[in-house]
């Protein structure tokens, strides 16, 4: 399938060292970006598929880097089915597992735990919904699990090892794991802040600078953020990539946002929800963090779009996340609410308002054209201009 976009007004590259793209049109086939820029009258006549963007801005499709899969689209949480489609309409197109602690009786004993991420990740390796792409199955960090253990998992595919739930005495005790973790290429996750459910425990800054994990999940409090003299420590003191997350404190992810820009070290800001969560399901989530540290914080757009995007998949090394030749075709359509007072997507984010979702694409299909069905229609009639497919992938005809 081959899919053109044309009359682009902006695109957001999720770079963020060049946030922006040049060009108003993209195309996209087998899944991938194929050229970003402008597109001849043949290449858009060859396309299966052409959408008019109609002078909106295109973006990469938001990374939730922090959500809580356990098995199908269904959270038991809150005992909500669908709730991963739903995100598809709030312009996420890839989310990463916190780890399946949610999963009702999980299992603590290391064959166990084991046994959860592997299943978790062999069930959403071709399962999509809503067309979005799920990277699930993490290692929950339990007593008795040794080197041999993370060696075993790696070699079957898993990716990601999560700190912070585990039946440990002290934080410290996760040092020795976390280091095997990066011996066998693994990924680590560390809860941040108080603790979240009973049976865990805090986790602050004197912790993850023992640790140097990669990933320290919701810094700004999951959802009771840690001392704020730590925020430094973990600038200053390691290299971890430092997520934000919907469903923490407001104030101190302004203030840590505040000082990475300081110090020029947004490359390391990632944005998430930390969702299903007592905090409840946002599918929105993420685009209301952006448009906080846009509208309130004072960040650039594009930098926070940046954050939500590019910045997760480098640093949880994704093809996805950034609008360029080659990635994965993940791209979403944003505008100002019709109604609103403000012209296009980007006046929209510094009002505070969160963006209209026009369009979203995922692997270069399109799931929805014209409007979400949670976020305001937008000011612009974005629309299928032509295609010669009777269905999308997802069944929604065009």
């Amino acid at each position: 399938m081959k899919t053109a976009i044309v009359n682009i007004g902006g695109i957001f590259s999720g770079d963020i060292d060049a946030p922006f793209r040049d060009g108003d049109a993209l195309l996209m086939a087998d899944g991938l970006i194929q050229s970003v820029g402008t597109l001849s009258p043949a290449e858009v006549e060859a396309a299966d598929v052409v959408i008019d963007a109609a002078g909106t801005f295109a973006a990469p499709g938001l990374i939730d880097s922090h959500v809580h899969i356990t098995f199908g689209d269904y959270t038991p949480r809150q005992k909500t089915v669908g709730f991963l489609e739903s995100y598809v309409h709030g312009g996420v197109t890839s989310s990463i597992t916190a780890s399946e602690v949610h999963t009702p009786g999980r299992p603590k004993d290391p064959v166990g735990v084991k046994a959860l991420a592997v299943a978790a990740m062999k069930c959403f390796a071709d399962y999509r919904p809503g067309g979005m792409k799920v990277h699930a199955g993490a290692l929950i960090l339990e007593p008795g699990l040794t080197d041999q253990d993370l060696r075993e998992v790696a070699d079957a595919g898993l990716r990601f090892v999560k700190a912070g739930f585990g039946a440990f005495p002290s934080p410290y005790d996760y040092v020795p794991l976390i280091e095997s973790a990066r011996r066998h290429g693994l990924i680590s996750m560390v809860h941040t802040g108080g603790a979240s459910i009973p049976g865990s425990s805090g986790i602050w800054a004197e912790h993850l600078v023992a640790m140097q994990p990669d990933i320290s999940f919701h810094v700004n409090g999951g959802p009771i953020a840690i001392p704020e003299a730590g925020f430094d420590r973990l600038i200053h003191e390691t290299k971890v990539a430092m997520q934000l997350c919907m469903a923490g404190n407001l104030r101190t992810a302004l203030l840590i946002a505040q000082k990475m820009t300081a110090t020029g070290t947004l490359d390391r800001l990632l944005i998430a929800t930390d969702t299903p969560t007592g905090s409840g399901i946002m599918p929105l989530g993420m685009l209301y963090t952006i448009s906080h540290l846009v509208a309130l914080g004072g960040m650039a757009p594009e930098i926070a779009i940046a954050a939500a995007t590019g910045n997760n998949a480098r640093h949880f090394r994704l093809n996805a996340g950034v609008i360029a030749p080659g990635r994965d075709a993940d791209v979403i359509l944003l505008d100002a609410g019709t109604g609103g007072s403000q012209p296009d997507a980007l006046a929209a984010m510094r009002n505070g308002d969160v963006p209209s979702v026009a369009a979203v694409m995922t692997a270069g299909i399109p799931r929805f054209v014209g409007a979400s069905r949670n976020t305001p229609r937008g000011m612009r009639n974005v629309r299928t201009a032509h295609s010669r497919i009777v269905q999308t992938f997802d069944g929604a005809s065009h």
